[in-house]
């Protein structure tokens, strides 16, 4: 195995050392060189094909880290993921060529979930609009709900569902959930009821989600999973795009069955500039920021370097996801 002091790293998240800049430096004292993403977003495949010759070891948001591009990584021994999600990395040709993919676990559980309930809130109030409004000399009456006495469904209580459960004691509000795996106990600490998922979806006044993207999860939310949620209820994504069938959310939002939606992830980052998305007024989108506060980005930050240190150390990696 080569030296660490001879190995080249790429790092592509943008975010990297943004709050802490001991990360970047750290990472440059250890290694003979570091590559950094200037493009502002996520590479491609096509360009991860002409930075991974030569590079041991990689840094990764959410690229497009596919079998093209690590067909190109003949050094590669690592990927060190940002977050939890790995659905943008090729992890049956990784293994194959023996690079080992790493994940950063419950890093950026935290500020996901601040974003998550921030976007609920201001679902059910006009904030931004009637922000903007009052700039522009306004004095704007508009429609708001409470989030006193509503009903928010979790669609996934892993790790962030929980955070956002937590937030939500404070509120006066019901919260149900449906996951795979039921924590009864912090069900018990945090008032919270496990349903099924048809009866979360007819009972919920908020839907917010909060599972992984896979193939059995991809545009789960389409017509029919929109069908059986509250007439006028509310969507929120933090999670996946691939979760979400945007054009049947496009026709609920249009026709009245949906009062509105939040989105911080989309199939398409960042979505194409004709997308219907843009002409819908009833629908909030942000440019999938939950991980981006200073806590999270340091703590991913962190967490990559370290694995991606140890593998090229020849040490065994905290986080192996393969």
């Amino acid at each position: 195995m080569k030296p660490l002091q001879q190995c080249k790293v790429l790092v592509t998240p943008t975010s990297y050392a943004s709050q802490d800049e001991s990360l970047k430096t750290e990472l440059e004292s250890k290694v003979a060189d570091v590559v950094y993403n200037t493009t502002g977003k996520p590479l491609s495949t096509l360009q991860l094909q002409d930075l991974l010759p030569g590079v041991d070891g990689m840094i990764a948001g959410l690229d497009e880290i596919n079998d093209q591009a690590l067909a190109t990584a003949q050094d590669l021994k690592v990927v060190a993921r940002y977050g939890v999600g790995v659905n943008n990395v090729d992890l049956e040709s990784a293994k194959r060529r023996g690079i080992i993919v790493t994940n950063t676990p419950r890093a950026n559980s935290k500020a996901v979930a601040e974003l998550t309930v921030t976007l609920i809130l201001i679902l059910l109030r006009p904030v931004m609009q009637c922000a903007k409004l009052t700039k522009d000399g306004g004095w704007p009456r508009q429609k708001a709900y409470s989030l006193e006495g509503k009903t928010v469904g979790l669609y996934g209580a892993g790790a962030i569902g929980k955070e956002v459960a937590r937030r939500l004691c404070g509120f006066d509000c019901a919260v149900l959930a449906y996951d795979i795996e039921e924590d009864e106990p912090f069900a018990g600490e945090y008032d919270i009821q496990y349903v099924s998922s048809d009866d979360l979806l007819d009972q919920s006044d908020v839907v917010s989600l909060h599972i992984p993207g896979t193939p059995a999860t991809m545009e789960m939310v389409n017509e029919e999973f929109i069908g059986k949620m509250k007439d006028g209820a509310w969507l929120v994504n933090t999670a996946r795009g691939d979760l979400v069938d945007e054009d049947a959310l496009v026709k609920a939002l249009e026709s009245g069955k949906l009062r509105g939606a939040a989105l911080d992830v989309f199939q398409e980052e960042p979505p194409r500039k004709d997308h219907p998305f843009f002409e819908i007024e009833n629908i909030i989108l942000t440019p999938h920021m939950g991980a981006h506060a200073d806590s999270a980005t340091n703590r991913m930050g962190r967490m990559a370097l370290d694995e991606c240190i140890r593998v090229l150390s020849g040490e065994q990696p905290r986080y192996q996801v393969v």
